[in-house]
């Protein structure tokens, strides 16, 4: 075999490498992050939102070359899950009014619509004072894009190359394992952490097949399954933080609070009703 044929193979070896599709994957997801935190104007709150994503995909991706990639990644996702933080309230602001607008679409009376309206314009105006002392304190969100353009630049260094198929396979099942422990422990539990926990365990796992290509392999069904789980645990996730804001400090009027609060607990309820029996189905599918 002459060189050139021996540095052909190596090239295609290295393709192969799922280091490489884990590192494109990861750079891309960063780059997107960066990209969203610069839309301005009413593009600003969605572009927030999509910025979070990817860099949960971002983590979610870390997690997958662990631990060959070492303290480095660590470092990197140690940072980018402050960066989600800091960045939650504004996301938060605007899930309300997403949510919102959700049960105003499916609103079933005219009481019904009128009191969601209400509440609506309250927490759009609270998203609106909410983006404007954020962006007074970073005005364009100028330092948060300039942090993560730092850590962009990071993540070319982690060692790529080390990582092998038998080192993703670990990390997904540890993520397989996590999710069902998490599982377990929110259908026992009727605590808000607990099902949050579960949430973002089964996007974690839908994430990293994600990262992967959604490519075929032992954990097919569970992929799927966790998927839909994702897709659910979600909409969960909207009627509690609806529930969050429906306190004795909630900026809604108390008779409007009073009905947005039992609307939101009657739905809560259902879906996690359904969510049960999804999960008891999937158990005794073969």
């Amino acid at each position: 075999m002459d060189s050139e044929q021996t540095e052909h193979g190596t090239e295609a070896q290295a393709a192969k490498n799922p280091g490489d599709v884990l590192f494109d994957y990861a750079a891309a997801e960063l780059a997107r992050a960066i990209s969203c935190l610069g839309w301005r104007g009413a593009r600003l709150h969605t572009g927030v939102h999509q910025a979070r994503k990817s860099i949960r995909r971002t983590r979610a991706t870390l997690a997958l070359g662990m631990p060959p990639l070492g303290p480095g990644a660590a470092l990197l996702d140690r940072e980018l899950g402050r960066m989600n933080r800091e960045l939650s309230k504004l996301r938060d602001a605007h899930a309300l009014v997403a949510a919102l607008d959700g049960l105003i679409e499916k609103a079933s009376t005219p009481e019904a619509l009128a009191v969601l309206r209400r509440v609506r314009r309250v927490a759009a105006a609270q998203r609106a004072a909410r983006a404007r002392a954020e962006l007074l304190e970073d005005p364009q969100l100028g330092d948060k894009r300039a942090l993560l353009t730092t850590l962009q630049a990071a993540l070319p260094a982690l060692p790529w190359n080390k990582v092998r198929q038998a080192d993703v396979d670990a990390a997904l099942t540890r993520s397989l394992l996590d999710l069902d422990a998490a599982g377990a422990r929110a259908l026992a539990s009727t605590r808000e952490e607990d099902w949050h926990r579960w949430r973002r365990r089964a996007r974690r796992w839908s994430q990293q097949h994600r990262a992967l290509g959604d490519q075929p392999d032992a954990h097919e069904a569970m992929q799927q399954h966790g998927k839909r789980l994702a897709v659910v645990l979600g909409e969960a996730q909207d009627f509690s933080l609806i529930l969050a804001h429906c306190s004795k400090r909630s900026p809604f009027a108390d008779a409007d609070r009073r009905f947005l609060r039992e609307l939101a607990q009657q739905g809560l309820e259902a879906l996690r009703e359904r969510i049960a029996k999804k999960v008891a189905e999937f158990a005794r599918t073969p």
